[in-house]
């Protein structure tokens, strides 16, 4: 599986890349793709790292799991292609991206567009701690070695990048609050934009202006969340 992802990364990440654990994931998931359907399509798990260098990594978005319906996910968190229905966490993204700085969500041919990856070219690195799941069972893949893998890639920006903004939305991205040297960055926590949980905190909890207040206070320029 290390073959697809670029270098910088591939760098950053040898020894995860070469761990024991790395390779058993490996070996699982070609067995799970051989018999099921698998989220993402296997050419575009690493889309967030192919989009975002680890030396323009400004913003970590920190999810779960990839979407498992059809034609959903793509390798970036909360994000879908242009032309795919926008799922209801990325539409409670976006009510709050209206709420917080008056932005509306992106329109493609007159319809709502779900695709982010404008964020992901500016320096947010939209990850989720899974980076796979099997059609239509949400959490599959967790706990089968994606985690320790991601709990790497959190360690390698916390010791290379000087300031970065980690949004850890949900339990599961909370838990990684413990790689993040809070000497060196800032970190943001906050409930799952899921429609399960938006409604206990992460509605009000204005994340984007938080984000770019967080880089102005260290001399940063702004993210630019308009998607435009």
């Amino acid at each position: 599986m290390s073959s697809t992802l670029p270098a910088d990364w591939q760098g950053a990440l040898s020894a995860a890349l070469a761990a024991p654990s790395f390779a058993a994931l490996g070996a699982w998931l070609a067995q799970e793709r051989a018999a099921a359907q698998v989220f993402p399509p296997a050419d575009e798990v690493y889309t967030a790292f192919h989009l975002t260098p680890l030396s323009a990594v400004r913003v970590v978005v920190l999810g779960q799991d990839p979407y498992h319906d059809d034609g959903q996910a793509h390798g970036l968190s909360f994000s879908v292609k242009p032309g795919v229905k926008v799922p209801p966490s990325l539409k409670n993204m976006y009510k709050e991206l209206a709420s917080d700085l008056g932005l509306s969500a992106p329109k493609v041919d007159g319809k709502e567009s779900g695709d982010l990856r404008p964020w992901a070219r500016a320096g947010v690195l939209m990850l989720n701690t899974v980076l796979t799941v099997r059609a239509h069972e949400p959490n599959s893949h967790r706990d089968r070695g994606w985690e320790l893998f991601t709990d790497e890639v959190i360690r390698a920006i916390s010791a290379s990048r000087d300031h970065v903004v980690f949004v850890l939305w949900g339990k599961p991205a909370q838990a990684k609050a413990k790689l993040i040297d809070p000497a060196k960055h800032t970190v943001l926590k906050g409930a799952h934009p899921s429609p399960l949980s938006a409604h206990a905190g992460f509605f009000g909890s204005r994340p984007y202006s938080q984000v770019n207040a967080a880089l102005v206070a260290r001399g940063q320029a702004l993210v630019d969340w308009s998607l435009a």
